[in-house]
């Protein structure tokens, strides 16, 4: 339990400040109707590198400026291991859960445990397939559709590699493939102006798996004469894997698709060995999930939830409004939600992470192709 703490607040402590300088005034400390509010959050794997450097120390920050109190495990991509941690934050006496799941199914028992104990759980960014959640993400289908737009508009024809997340995640399984079908993926395949040459999932997400993958692929496709002519790439994590795997065996830049807006990938925009980058400005995220946190400390129904004005920035606020919506999941519950929006960057449009704080311009162009405005 102690190690796990270590770990979290070491690694969050790095981050805070450029997070926090991305949404400098966004986190207000106001009144609030409760006189203790224990914020339990159970991470799945804190060692991928966006949930220390933006969610966490936004969700802190915004539980800790509203009078609550923070206090978080890392599963390590356990799921007995995060059972155990839900089970601690529940006698540690968290007055809210928030849950980014590991198996999505296995962690129906804890689930089980909170709402038996009178906790409100928030399902972060992974969906729990339960009509007594609250579901925070991003539009996941509108972000594998914008994936596959853009790539479309690259190479509307050819032969495509599909890398995958992790299975078990209906992000990866579900969502973004329907916002490529959405896309017309299915459809250029039924009409042969696409060929998938193979397609493959990446267990956690790794982007070390990713690279394994996307070399063996290039390794058939070489021998059997085959050009590859574009790359979907579901998360920025699998991209990095695929771009390293196009480097590793002297491949030409092709266009790669990813999603999430990490550093180094927006770097890879720059430079050309990733064409497309769905930004989703996760720092709102994390602002959102501790708002909501807070107001059902304050005995708020889920149902009827108000995110104050000015909480998100305007490029990332939910579609359907500040107040709390209905998600529908593919198994047909329906969940109270906060959908935020993505924003795809390609090299044209690098100027918007910069002028939102979210990278310096220094920082995206250090390898940055000729011709890139953001980094003229």
């Amino acid at each position: 339990m102690g190690s796990s703490k270590r770990i979290i607040a070491g690694v969050g402590a790095l981050a805070v400040t450029g997070a926090m300088f991305a949404s400098t005034g966004a986190v207000v400390a106001q009144d609030r109707a409760f006189e203790e509010c224990i914020v339990g959050v159970s991470w799945n794997n804190f060692q991928q590198p966006r949930w220390a450097a933006t969610d966490q120390p936004n969700m802190k920050a915004t539980v800790e400026a509203g009078g609550g109190t923070f206090s978080e495990f890392d599963a390590n991509l356990d799921t007995l291991q995060q059972d155990t941690d839900i089970q601690t934050l529940i006698d540690q006496g968290a007055d809210v859960l928030v849950l980014l799941a590991q198996d999505t199914v296995a962690i129906a028992p804890s689930l089980e445990k909170a709402k038996d104990a009178g906790i409100p759980v928030i399902a972060y960014d992974r969906l729990i397939e339960d009509a007594d959640v609250l579901y925070i993400t991003f539009d996941n289908i509108g972000v594998g559709a914008a994936e596959a737009a853009a790539i479309f508009d690259a190479v509307p024809s050819g032969n495509y590699v599909l890398i995958k997340g992790d299975p078990g995640d209906p992000n990866a399984s579900t969502f973004l493939p329907q916002g490529w079908d959405d896309a017309g993926l299915a459809d250029k395949i039924a009409s042969g102006e696409i060929t998938i040459i193979d397609d493959q999932f990446t267990p956690a997400w790794a982007t070390e798996t990713a690279q394994n993958t996307m070399e063996a692929i290039i390794d058939a496709a070489n021998a059997d004469g085959v050009q590859i002519d574009a790359v979907l790439a579901e998360n920025d994590s699998t991209a990095l894997g695929v771009a390293g795997a196009l480097q590793a065996k002297g491949y030409d830049q092709i266009p790669v698709s990813g999603q999430d807006g990490d550093r180094a990938n927006l770097q890879n925009v720059a430079a050309g060995w990733q064409y497309v980058d769905v930004w989703k400005d996760s720092n709102e995220l994390g602002k959102v999930a501790g708002e909501a946190a807070l107001q059902l400390c304050e005995g708020v129904a889920m149902s009827e939830i108000v995110l104050p004005d000015g909480l998100v920035k305007a490029h990332a606020a939910p579609a359907a409004g500040s107040a709390v919506s209905q998600f529908t999941t593919p198994n047909g519950t329906v969940v109270n939600s906060f959908i935020l929006q993505p924003t795809p960057l390609t090299a044209e449009s690098l100027n918007l992470p910069v002028e939102a704080g979210w990278i310096s311009k220094e920082d995206l162009c250090v390898n940055a192709a000729e011709g890139v405005a953001a980094c003229e």
